[in-house]
């Protein structure tokens, strides 16, 4: 029996196997499928991606002071020693109300001597008017008597002169009294002054002195400020002229009362725009009940925003 003779595969047909054993083993597939992280395929033009929806503002907030209308600082006159001083810091006064004094005794003394000066000079006047109705009385004789012949005309004259002359007498004095007066009542207004009082009811918030200080005219004695009505001043865009009236009402917050809120009328508006900073400016004022706010305090205004 003559068994076949095996054939001996040339290169390139052991390279040709090869090929076709690499590829019939690439058609299999995995037992156990490996995960891979894969981009998800990109969402198509015509349907674009939504975002999530963003509360948008309706509102400019503005923050600014809270002020009042009246609050100064309260100074001295004239200059002096503080002698008392009837309130102190966070009293509540009204107007009027005495807050401290400085020494006016000298001052006291003069204007006894004024007055007394006074009262001298009305005694004076008193006693030439007197005189002037005696002056008068002889006048009048002195004419019967001329018109009787028992006098002559010289006479006369001289008793028509007499009362004259009293009568710019009575004026002189009148005029002297009068200056009396003036002087007796300006050492009066400056006896006032030694007086410190409140100029509006309110809240003393500072009190800069003490007693046996030596003061000067203009030296600042007391800090006092209303505690009401409240108020806010701002500024916006010269886009709401017009836009803005008075009597609206906006909503009021503070960082300092979360708690509450407030409301605010407008009570007055630049009837202008400021070229410089292209701004109006509002003032509003709070209304109803203040609660827990208090003037210089921060708040905050919220005015509806424009497109």
């Amino acid at each position: 029996m003559i068994l076949p003779r095996k054939r001996i595969l040339l290169p390139f047909e052991l390279v040709a196997v090869a090929v076709l054993f690499l590829v019939g083993c690439g058609d299999g597939k995995p037992e156990t499928p490996v995960a891979a992280n894969v981009a998800p395929p990109a969402t198509p033009a015509s349907h674009p991606a939504t975002a999530a929806p963003v509360k948008t503002d309706d509102f400019l907030t503005i923050s600014a002071p809270l002020i009042v209308e009246h609050q100064v600082d309260v100074t001295a006159q004239r200059d002096g020693t503080i002698v008392a001083i009837a309130a102190d810091a966070g009293a509540r006064v009204s107007a009027g109300t005495e807050l401290a004094k400085v020494d006016n005794r000298q001052l006291s003394s003069d204007l006894e001597a004024a007055r007394a000066k006074s009262r001298g000079i009305a005694a004076d006047l008193k006693n030439w008017e007197a005189e002037a109705k005696v002056l008068d009385a002889d006048y009048v004789r002195a004419q019967r008597l001329f018109n009787e012949k028992l006098i002559a005309e010289e006479q006369l004259q001289h008793a028509q002169y007499k009362a004259e002359s009293d009568k710019w007498d009575i004026i002189r004095v009148k005029e002297s009294l009068n200056t009396a007066k003036q002087e007796e009542q300006s050492l009066e207004i400056e006896m006032e002054k030694t007086v410190i009082k409140a100029p509006f009811s309110g809240l003393v918030a500072r009190r800069y002195i003490r007693v046996g200080q030596t003061v000067a005219k203009g030296d600042r004695l007391f800090w006092v400020t209303a505690e009401a009505p409240l108020r806010i001043r701002f500024t916006l865009p010269e886009k709401y002229f017009g836009h803005i009236k008075k009597g609206q009402e906006f909503s009021v917050v503070s960082p300092d009362v979360l708690l509450e809120s407030h409301s605010a009328r407008v009570i007055e508006l630049s009837p202008v725009v400021d070229p410089a900073s292209g701004t109006m400016e509002v003032l509003v004022e709070v209304t109803g009940s203040h609660g827990g706010l208090r003037p210089g305090m921060t708040a905050s205004v919220r005015v509806p925003s424009m497109p």
